[in-house]
């Protein structure tokens, strides 16, 4: 059997400490190999992959466009993290594989959408053994055709990326950079003098077509919550009232049930116990819980298709808020339960942030916490109440955690909400252990409360909803999970 591994092809993945094999062993690995077909069909996403395409086409008339993959990144050493496609690359492919680059080239129709990606190192060749990306080593994958089929687009070999690069006419290419090292110099080869604004237009158009969601998208995010509601109460049933458990234990808990249900979590999840919960990324999860302290819960479940959730729950670890407790959360709701009533199409979005923040400021000043009238702490010149606030009120969400990104601000942030516009509200109040103007009996506090809404033509729709939100339903839902007591996903 020949050994045309190199063939449109990049260089076989190996190591250091790989062996040199003698002639008889390779003779005797390139023999006795049944071949067995791969089951494929069209994805049923296939059309919604095709619509973005087309629509990111109409934006570029006659451009060559380029969106890489990305590539694996090295943990230690010799292991990679668990690789996920980028994000707007996934967005318009439906592809998982590293190091594939998407490429619309110009044609009289629009662009013609081709996949370059790795071709299968199946067992006409020695990597499929010797590669760390052979099929010995990383399991069965597509050949060409077969990805051409799921796909519903052209796959063509990486190997042939540099002269399609080389065709594209002069000026007239744009790439999302900074996923693949790699692709960027291979582009800059081609277009020496591209420049970063045009990779921000790039960027731009794309977020601003994720804005909003279609009924495939939000069957998506609605799935990936409802795994996340289940997370929660996966973990309910497994904390105790009356004794200290790692957080790192509850962390894994909802981990399962993200690797299970879904792709895995959305983002590092955040357990924050007692005065950790003050930490707003706090992802180290090396603290304990306390019986008569809160636990503040930041998780989310990345779906199969990557989109994901992101839900924040603050609870009592012990199952009953003590007064101070109380108040502060209720403070919380009552701005969530604001920012979620003033949400409908045509309502700016950051005036959907005053709305949540003006209670928060009403409630630090029933506290007794704010040195001057609400109104002057609310000031553009002012805003001291962002001291114990912190952050805004939410964000959009979809195939990222934090969607959308890249969208002018004048329709995201400075823009109006519309109809199929998924986001966050998770207003907060944060009061530092170290923090010397506010009670000795507040220090350590943080409460965040946090659900993702849909917004629909008078309104908006709590998505994740499957979980309380009032304090007095917090308690019970708590009492009833660790009644169920623990389960297994399943």
């Amino acid at each position: 059997m020949a050994d045309n591994s190199g063939k449109n092809q990049p260089a076989p993945k190996t190591e250091s400490h790989d062996p040199d094999f003698p002639e008889a062993f390779l003779s005797f690995m390139r023999q006795g190999w049944r071949e067995d077909p791969l089951a494929v069909a069209p994805l049923p996403e296939v059309p919604n992959y095709a619509k973005r395409r087309n629509a990111l086409s109409e934006a570029f008339p006659g451009e060559t466009i380029v969106v890489p993959s990305g590539n694996e990144k090295v943990r230690a050493n010799d292991t990679d993290y668990h690789f996920r496609p980028g994000s707007d690359f996934f967005y318009l492919t439906g592809d998982r594989d590293p190091d594939s680059v998407l490429i619309l080239h110009p044609s009289g129709s629009g662009h013609d959408a081709v996949l370059y990606t790795r071709q299968r190192n199946s067992k006409d060749t020695d990597r499929f053994f010797r590669d760390r990306n052979g099929e010995l080593w990383v399991g069965r994958t597509h050949t060409l055709a077969e990805k051409s089929t799921e796909l519903g687009l052209t796959a063509a070999p990486l190997g042939d990326l540099g002269a399609a690069l080389a065709g594209s006419a002069p000026g007239r290419t744009r790439v999302l950079r900074g996923l693949d090292p790699n692709i960027d110099r291979a582009v800059l080869a081609y277009e020496p003098d591209r420049t970063k604004p045009r990779d921000r237009e790039l960027a731009r158009v794309i977020s601003e077509l994720k804005l909003v969601k279609d009924e495939w998208e939000i069957a998506q995010l609605q799935a990936a919550i409802d795994a996340t509601v289940h997370g929660f109460e996966d973990v309910a049933r497994i904390l105790p009232a009356d004794r200290s458990v790692k957080e790192r234990l509850l962390e894994g808990v909802f981990g399962l049930r993200a690797r299970h249900d879904g792709n895995d979590v959305g983002y590092t999840s955040i357990v924050g116990a007692g005065p950790h919960a003050t930490i707003l990324h706090w992802v180290r999860n090396t603290g304990v819980t306390k019986p008569g302290e809160l636990l503040l819960m930041d998780m989310g479940v990345e779906g199969h298709n990557l989109y994901t959730a992101d839900v924040t729950r603050t609870v009592p670890v012990n199952g009953t808020f003590t007064p101070l407790q109380r108040q502060v959360y209720d403070i919380v709701y009552a701005s969530q339960q604001a920012g979620m009533d003033a949400i409908k199409p045509g309502v700016v979005f950051k005036d959907v942030h005053k709305v949540c923040m003006r209670v928060l400021a009403e409630g630090l000043h029933d506290l007794g916490l704010l040195p001057v009238s609400v109104d002057e702490a609310m000031s553009d010149d002012s805003t001291i109440y962002r001291r114990w606030t912190l952050h805004g009120f939410g964000h959009m969400l979809g195939i990222d955690v934090h969607d959308c990104s890249a969208a002018r601000s004048e329709a995201y942030r400075e823009g109006p909400l519309k109809e199929g516009y998924v986001l966050t509200v998770e207003p907060g109040l944060y009061f530092q252990p170290e923090d010397e103007l506010v009670p000795e009996e507040l220090r350590g506090v943080g409460v965040r409360i946090e659900d993702d809404v849909l917004v629909t033509a008078d309104g908006c729709r709590n998505l994740s909803a499957g979980l309380p939100r009032t304090s007095g339903e917090v308690e019970q839902w708590l009492a009833s999970q660790r009644e169920a007591g623990p389960r297994l996903p399943g």
